[in-house]
């Protein structure tokens, strides 16, 4: 990468796969096989060298854990890392989501001091009336208060 304000050459952050094998006390060869069962994707250098990110290293944490402390097989963390990925995705949607029902009422909170609002579902005004029908039970005395 080239810097714009001096023209010089900028190394990208992360960390190398030696450093973060050493580090958590792994095998090198076992980052390598993360990478290829698509676990984790750390980018390149210019000279293809692995940098991992902190972002990354976070990842890297989760599988460690799952495996080491869970017994997770690889199959299973992979399954449990979608999942994850898919709720956060339905989170940020969600929040998207409620921000809008948000920004809608704030927006039409001030047409209900008229009287006209609008519904975020049309409905009808509706009344619901009870015929007052007494129907005659034969055999069934009323409780008057009186003993008998």
């Amino acid at each position: 990468m080239i810097s714009k304000s001096s023209g010089t050459r900028r190394r990208p952050k992360g960390y190398t796969i030696s450093a973060v094998a050493d580090y958590y006390e792994i095998h090198q060869q076992t980052l390598r096989m993360y990478e290829r069962e698509g676990l984790l994707t750390p980018s390149r250098s210019d000279g293809n060298v692995r940098l991992y990110t902190d972002d990354d290293i976070a990842r890297l944490e989760i599988i460690l854990q799952l495996t080491r402390e869970l017994g997770v097989n690889l199959a299973g963390v992979e399954i449990i890392l979608n999942m994850r990925e898919k709720m956060d995705q339905m989170q940020a949607d969600f929040n998207r989501f409620f921000e809008m029902l948000r920004d809608y009422a704030a927006r039409n909170s001030a047409n209900d001091d008229d009287g006209s609002s609008e519904a975020l579902v049309p409905t009808r005004l509706t009344s619901i009336v009870r015929p007052q029908i007494r129907r005659e039970r034969p055999g069934l005395k009323e409780y008057d208060g009186s003993s008998e």
